[in-house]
């Protein structure tokens, strides 16, 4: 009698265990089931918020790894060299880190065009990755988009070249100092040229640098309507991400925009970079640049 209910005890955990097996083997529920149970860690990067650096210190407490300066702020103030000097003592005296700056030329200086002035171009950006290298920080933000509008009647492709030519120029800098230049897409209400991700490729193909990457943001994305597959389509040229709400460029958690698609991608490529909150207006910075970070972490918890 023991021997006939062994048996069958056997059979029955050999239906169970192929079952099982089976349902690893599609990745079905089963596998989902198992990995939630096993309480596999949630997706997890650095956050940073733009801000003068004066938020340091509330930024660290409010969850951040870093904060996201200005050129014109913090690297080439209007304080001269005194004032750049004064910023890095600051910097020295918080030790929170700045990771990337924004905004590196003005409107003035045109990359493109018949106005393009290379040269003064040049000079600026040495001095600022010099200094971004001083200060231990990782990234320049090449966007810039009333730098690089090309004028009405002006040849496109000659536009495009003029491009190149200068960021081939600033490629033996940016190696130089080991600060990475990073080409931002920007959306078509800001500029007319290099408005998606794969724009951006083009330049930093035509470059083959090791200092000249891709910036991925979120918020340019969602105004052209790019989706989410291109983050994994150029996935291996991205260094740094940029993110906002769509319709007024605010925080996380302000309107309620839902970012985990563009998040899930960011994962699926294996991305460990920095993150930034990237807005111009607060209506409560402190409340609402706390919030966005909560909603981040939240959001990433969940892709």
């Amino acid at each position: 009698m023991s021997t006939i209910i062994e048996q069958a005890d056997r059979r029955t955990f050999l239906k169970t265990t192929s079952g099982m097996v089976a349902g690893l083997a599609l990745g079905g529920p089963i596998t989902e089931a198992m990995a939630k149970a096993a309480g596999s860690p949630a997706y997890n990067i650095p956050l940073g918020v733009y801000a003068a650096y004066d938020k340091a210190e509330f930024l660290r407490k409010s969850g951040c790894s870093y904060i996201e300066e200005s050129v014109a702020g913090f690297l080439i103030p209007e304080g001269g060299d005194a004032g750049y000097e004064k910023n890095l003592q600051q910097l020295k005296s918080e030790h929170f880190p700045i990771k990337s700056y924004v905004i590196l030329l003005p409107a003035s200086l045109k990359t493109l065009g018949p106005e393009a002035n290379h040269e003064a171009i040049l000079q600026r950006t040495e001095t600022v990755l010099k200094r971004a290298k001083e200060c231990g920080s990782q990234f320049v933000v090449f966007g810039s988009g009333a730098s690089r509008i090309i004028p009405e009647g002006f040849d496109r492709a000659k536009a495009k070249a003029q491009h190149i030519e200068l960021t081939q120029k600033m490629a033996p800098l940016a190696e130089k100092y080991g600060v990475t230049i990073a080409v931002e897409p920007l959306n078509r209400g800001e500029t007319n040229f290099i408005n998606s991700l794969a724009e951006g490729v083009e330049i930093v193909d035509a470059v083959r640098s090791p200092r000249v990457k891709l910036l991925c943001d979120i918020y340019h994305m969602l105004k052209e309507d790019e989706p989410a597959s291109e983050i994994v389509k150029y996935g291996k040229h991205i260094v740094h991400c940029h993110i906002a709400e769509k319709e007024k460029r605010t925080p996380p958690g302000v309107k309620g925009d839902d970012f985990r698609a563009y998040l899930g991608a960011l994962k699926k490529i294996g991305y460990k970079g920095g993150l930034s909150i990237e807005c111009f207006v607060y209506t409560d910075f402190e409340k609402e640049a706390k919030r966005g970070v909560e909603v981040l972490k939240q959001q990433l918890s969940e892709v």
